[in-house]
């Protein structure tokens, strides 16, 4: 969903970094996946195009943190309101 985002701290030898990959615009998603030692962050589309991937050797990863938007839950709006309010 857009805003989601995921936020990745990396070793750096003498210092650590910090990379953000965020669902730039509505529909896209932000998936991980580690595979042979390799952290990977995605974002992607309804479809499931990547839209763009970031790698980073799994040794080196700090932390995975995780800021999904909140989302509103249709079962809580009272009947007849207007979803645009």
């Amino acid at each position: 969903m857009k805003g989601d985002r995921i936020e990745i701290v990396v070793d750096a030898g003498d210092s650590t970094r910090t990379y953000m990959v965020v669902a730039s615009r509505a529909g896209r998603r932000v998936e991980t996946s580690v595979k042979r030692g390799v952290v990977e962050v995605s974002e992607v589309t309804r479809s499931g195009s990547v839209v763009r991937t970031a790698r980073f050797m799994a040794a080196r990863v700090l932390a995975l943190v995780e800021h999904p938007v909140p989302r509103t839950d249709e079962s809580e709006r009272p009947l007849g309101e207007d979803p645009g309010t």
